[in-house]
């Protein structure tokens, strides 16, 4: 992708409600499936090399509904590291703030599902961790260029 080339309607509001009613269904086959099924991403560069997801359940800030997001992840170590992208858009993603105003959390990759505590990477832990992200999904980098805000690494550490 090329970072002049921001996608047009990327945030309109038809494309939100795609993405939320993918996600539903996206939530719905991997639970069903253990992850066997819809365990990968396939948009952009990770079209030609899939990469895994994993499905992140929080509580919503204003409702205390629990949601569930998939979203790519990276092992390191026993901590699942999470990026806060939402493609470049200007805005933070919702799970996102959920996490921040409420940091208790499960996690689940394929069947095993566990309890987590969210927090922001601190500026020295995401510069370690950034370069790794960029090459489990080099997007990443592309969404960082489309957008002024500095893109938070959420690190999910074992409860």
């Amino acid at each position: 992708m090329d970072p002049n080339n921001k996608p047009k309607g990327l945030d309109s509001p038809s494309t939100i409600t795609i993405l939320k009613v993918m996600s539903k269904a996206n939530v719905w086959l991997y639970r069903k499936s253990g992850g066997r099924l819809a365990s990968h991403w396939r948009m952009g560069v990770a079209f030609r090399k899939p990469v895994k997801i994993c499905l992140v359940e929080h509580t919503g800030r204003k409702t205390g509904q629990v949601r569930s997001t998939p979203l790519v992840f990276l092992r390191d170590g026993e901590r699942v590291v999470l990026v806060a992208s939402q493609a470049g858009l200007p805005n933070n993603p919702q799970w996102y703030l959920n996490l921040v105003a409420n940091p208790q959390a499960q996690v689940q990759i394929d069947k095993e599902r566990w309890p987590v505590t969210a927090r922001v990477a601190d500026p020295e832990e995401r510069a370690v961790l950034w370069p790794k992200l960029v090459e489990l999904y080099a997007d990443y980098d592309t969404y960082q260029a489309w957008t002024d805000r500095i893109i938070p690494v959420v690190i999910l550490d074992p409860a």
